[in-house]
């Protein structure tokens, strides 16, 4: 072989080795622990639903899916964080999100674009919020309540400000006109519900699937679920839109979903893996399992159908924000 021949082939080699590895590192994705980061503190909703995924998404993906609890700022706090993520970490980086990645876009002065910043990767389920009281409240029923919450001074907990319990609790306020209402915001619902089972705030409106076994030994009241139909779960108890017809709540509907996001920087070939063993194990017969524990339905919304519905999100909840000054 002729050197100049040789010389070709060796540089070819040189070029084409270092892509042979790029392609190698990018098919085998992950190569380390995930981390799935939950913007609220330990003991909720987001919180059970995360532990319960991360386990299951470890087995699927042959890694470690590590639960990093970071609240704050309804949110916020973990989702800039997300949003900042370098790219180097970005494909090994996801957060559960919920409803207040939505109502943070009203109601904070953001770092990030909520929408644009981000790659949505599988709404994973679908819960109702209850309204419910301690089990001593004088409120046996919701007629009850929404008649005495006009005129009486009643408080609510959440365990944060923007929280889809948050959000419902002040469309419930604005819909029936009660202007001695008071919001009573806490570090997560580890604190949040004792204070409501001690009957330090009058009632709330929880999601689901953190009160239910609540509901079941009688230690709070469920007066009402905020879907549009009745929830499965519970079903002798009326829909807010149903029972308050007469007080202005006709059209009265909120739910919590919780869904998997990464950044806008994750690659192509970790969002499509991540894709497909999120569906896995939402195939699961024990993430079927699962859902009755949370009282709630699985999502099927994933890419850019997750996306279209967190934007119809904010647009609901801004609209909310600037009709009653929340934001202010």
């Amino acid at each position: 072989m002729k050197p100049l021949m040789k010389m070709l082939m060796a540089a070819g080699a040189a070029v084409f080795l270092p892509l042979m590895g790029t392609s190698a590192q990018a098919a085998d994705w992950p190569a380390k622990n995930v981390t799935l980061v939950v913007p609220y503190a330990a003991g909720g909703t987001t919180d059970i639903l995360s532990r319960r995924v991360a386990d299951l998404l470890g087995t699927e993906l042959g890694v470690t899916v590590i639960v990093e609890n970071r609240p704050g700022a309804g949110t916020t706090v973990a989702t800039a964080q997300l949003a900042r993520v370098s790219k180097r970490d970005a494909d090994y980086r996801v957060l559960m999100s919920s409803p207040g990645h939505t109502v943070g876009a009203s109601l904070y002065p953001l770092s990030y674009d909520p929408v644009k910043d981000f790659r949505f990767i599988q709404n994973v389920i679908d819960i109702p919020n209850v309204l419910v009281v301690p089990a001593k409240s004088k409120y046996q029923t919701f007629e009850e309540f929404v008649a005495a919450a006009k005129t009486e001074a009643t408080s609510y907990s959440s365990p944060g400000i923007g929280s889809s319990i948050h959000m419902s609790g002040e469309l419930f306020k604005s819909k029936i006109g009660a202007p001695n209402m008071t919001h009573v915001p806490f570090r997560g619902s580890g604190e949040a519900l004792p204070a409501l089972l001690a009957g330090d705030v009058d009632f709330s409106f929880e999601n689901l699937p953190t009160v239910y076994p609540m509901i079941k030994s009688g230690q709070l009241r469920v007066l009402a679920v905020t879907t549009n139909e009745p929830s499965p779960f519970l079903p002798e108890v009326p829909t807010v839109k149903a029972a308050g017809v007469a007080h202005g709540l006709g059209d009265f509907a909120t739910s919590a979903w919780f869904g998997l996001i990464g950044s806008a920087s994750m690659s192509d070939e970790a969002y499509g893996k991540l894709q497909v063993a999120v569906n896995n194990v939402m195939q699961s017969q024990a993430f079927n399992d699962f859902l009755p524990q949370l009282g709630a339905i699985a999502g099927k919304e994933s890419g850019d159908a997750f996306k279209a519905m967190v934007e119809r999100d904010i647009n609901q909840w801004a609209a909310l924000v600037e009709a009653t000054g929340l934001g202010e």
